[in-house]
């Protein structure tokens, strides 16, 4: 059953992040007080008294906005009101009500959606800033402070109470989390955009646009996914410190962290970059089963050698996780575009593979039969045998007489030879080593 969806709306710097990051407890939203840092609809899961919602945080909708992307933000807080089950007005309890306000709530009166008025800022109590919020006919403001947590309690109550019935949390956390990444303007949003069908992440030729990690729940072939699109990852050296970007550049890492399957898009026009090597050094470092993405193939001169070529090319450059689908596609005119989740789901369902104790020493046999293991000093490697310990990635464990006489080539020879016999196309593999008289 699907979950509810809550939409948090209003004018800018009102708080909407601060109560959205309040109400999923953790940070998800980029907060700075500088109105218009949320662009993008950006998704969290919550739990109250046994109910579990998504919340959706939107960018504030401002008429006087000159920055070019009102248009966007106001296309986008559609979207999110559309698909919402509550929405939750947030307005400023400090600022007092202006006229921004009122164009909020004529926005929303084009949806058929309860709407809990929540005031903002009443840090002390000052009940007597809310009174004049009556004024835009949506019942009784809700006082709170986002910021200290006064408030925030009562609010959530309200809204389960609009709820037709409780959802199981453990059960939408099993929808496998697919992170999009990538340097900036390589078509990560577009790429989203296209796998589901509708304009859920803004797409613009000015590079950064997007600069939150945007989650949006996606199913294909009747399983269900999370899309996470990404701020585009510049060189550290090109952001400043304490630089907005500079917090969308830490939540596209956290991206990849909890991600279970990552899309690196490259553009390929451009060719891989230095930038895109260090991006899948991280991807790799955190053991995460991976598609490497070209991007933008309609604009490359091709024949029947092009490929190949680019194959070799990605081979050499990132030989240090030969595991990767590559895939080329162009996102504006869908060419190849049906092999991008075939891939995805091959490289999560790889990641997942557990193999018998039995076919693993069958393995392990072979590849010592076919390659003696190496000696130091007159004494020589004994492989005890193998056993796998965990998945995502698979994980093995490798008992020896003396780990410190295998050398880091055989021990490559070893995980090859795994490679070589199952399917491990997509996602990483893990071999520990121990001492037969070491404990598991």
């Amino acid at each position: 059953m699907k979950k509810p969806l809550v939409a948090v709306v209003g004018r800018p710097n009102v708080g909407k992040s601060t109560l959205f990051n309040r109400i999923c407890g953790r940070r998800i939203s980029i907060v700075k007080d500088v109105p218009g840092v949320t662009r993008d609809r950006i998704y969290g899961d919550a739990e109250w008294c046994g109910y579990a919602f998504s919340l959706v945080d939107t960018g504030g909708i401002d008429k006087t906005d000159t920055s070019g992307f009102q248009e966007n933000i106001v296309a986008q807080a559609q979207i999110a009101v559309e698909l919402a089950d509550v929405v939750l007005l947030v307005v400023d309890g400090k600022q007092g009500l202006v006229p921004a306000d009122y164009e909020a709530v004529e926005f929303l009166r084009r949806f058929n959606v309860p709407v809990i008025l929540v005031v903002n800022k009443i840090d002390n109590n000052e009940l007597e800033n809310t009174y004049e919020f009556y004024n835009l006919g949506l019942g009784e403001p809700m006082p709170v402070s986002a910021e200290h947590n006064k408030g925030v309690a009562d609010v959530l109550d309200v809204v389960i109470s609009k709820f037709q019935s409780k959802i199981d949390p453990e059960k939408d956390s099993e929808k496998i989390k697919v992170a999009v990444v990538g340097k900036p303007n390589a078509g990560k949003s577009s790429l989203v955009n296209k796998l589901i069908g509708q304009n859920r992440v803004m797409v613009s030729d000015i590079a950064g646009t997007t600069r939150d990690a945007i989650d949006t729940p996606f199913t294909y072939n009747d399983t269900e996914y999370l899309l996470i699109d990404t701020a585009g990852i510049r060189r550290k050296r090109g952001i400043e410190s304490e630089s907005v970007e500079l917090y969308s550049v830490i939540r596209a890492f956290e991206a990849i962290r909890r991600a279970d399957v990552v899309i690196l898009v490259v553009d390929a026009k451009e060719g891989l970059s230095e930038q895109d090597v260090r991006i899948a050094g991280f991807i790799h470092e955190e053991g995460k089963p991976s598609v490497v993405l070209m991007n933008k193939w309609d604009l490359i001169e091709k024949d029947d050698k092009t490929m190949n070529k680019f194959n070799e090319k990605l081979a050499e450059d990132l030989k240090f996780m030969d595991y990767y689908i590559p895939e080329y596609v162009s996102v504006l005119t869908g060419q190849r575009m049906n092999k991008v989740m075939e891939s995805v789901e091959l490289a999560y369902s790889n990641s997942m593979t557990r193999v018998p104790t039995s076919t693993l020493n069958d393995i392990l046999q072979k590849a010592v039969l076919s390659q003696e293991p190496p000696s130091h000093k007159g004494k020589r490697l004994k492989i005890n045998y193998i056993t796998q310990a965990d998945v995502a990635p698979p994980t093995f464990v490798l008992f020896v007489n003396d780990k410190d006489l295998l050398h880091f080539s055989y021990e490559r020879f070893l995980t090859n030879a795994l490679r070589s016999a199952i399917d491990f196309r997509g996602t990483p593999i893990k071999l520990v080593i121990k001492n037969k008289s070491e404990k598991d």
